[in-house]
């Protein structure tokens, strides 16, 4: 049992590390303009919206219920710790400061707060056999490709070396080997929560992308080019979705 749990480990920070590639189209762009920013923010929240009602599906498939109380209890969460941060003026992130900071911070724990989820996720799929387990690592490896990119996309832009925002994306994805061995070994208590833990992450991430991302994304760009970044992103996030798991 214990080779199988750190089998399990392993895999599991392989989806992990994984979510760094996301930022490698950075390391090839050196400078932005403002409205790339704009841009960014919109492609970010496409991305993390057709995300969030994936996971919605995924967890509504176990459990209605505890899905829909999972994100409310996600939304609660975030509104408190957005108004937690707005007391902090001088909060920093390496060179970032204030405002700047402080939407690093959301974006960071939203998406770590979604990893212990998927961590969730692999551990209980392992129970149902290694096939099984293998195939669902490697969709949640690929799935995090894409949510680097969307962390970046906000870090990037605001003066965060790409090969920061990698290591930041990778941090955010590090409660899914954490997760996964727990998850493995009691599979059978594990899995009343994870729908609640799929409607939690979700709840918080449809928060970040109307109240944080898209209201940055029209001051910085045209207000039909945002609209048009966040279509995109959320056809290409279903599309990419759906042939994985097909």
């Amino acid at each position: 049992m214990e080779s199988q749990a750190f089998a399990v480990f392993n895999y599991a920070l392989i989806t992990a590390i994984a979510t760094g590639l996301g930022a490698l189209p950075f390391a090839f762009a050196r400078s932005f303009p403002r409205s790339w920013l704009g841009i960014g923010n919109a492609i970010a929240a496409g991305l993390m919206l057709a995300a969030s009602f994936g996971l919605i599906y995924e967890g509504v498939g176990y459990s209605l219920a505890r899905t829909l109380i999972g994100a409310v209890v996600g939304l609660v969460f975030i509104v408190w710790s957005h108004r937690f941060l707005e007391r902090y003026e001088d909060v920093g992130i390496g060179h970032l400061n204030g405002l700047d900071a402080r939407k690093a911070l959301l974006i960071v724990g939203v998406m770590t707060l979604h990893s212990f989820a998927e961590g969730v996720g692999v551990g209980v799929s392992f129970g149902g056999g290694i096939a099984f387990g293998l195939f669902v690592t490697i969709a949640i490896a690929v799935h995090n490709i894409p949510e680097g990119l969307a962390i970046s996309l906000v870090l990037v832009p605001r003066g965060v070396p790409w090969w920061k925002a990698a290591l930041w994306s990778v941090f955010s994805s590090l409660p899914q080997p954490i997760m996964a061995v727990p998850a493995f070994l009691f599979v059978e208590w594990f899995k009343p929560v994870l729908p609640a833990g799929l409607g939690f992450a979700a709840g918080a991430m449809i928060w970040m992308a109307f109240s944080e991302l898209i209201p940055d994304a029209l001051e910085d760009a045209d207000a039909g080019a945002v609209a048009s970044a966040i279509v995109l992103a959320s056809i290409a996030m279903v599309a990419f979705q759906v042939l994985l798991g097909g």
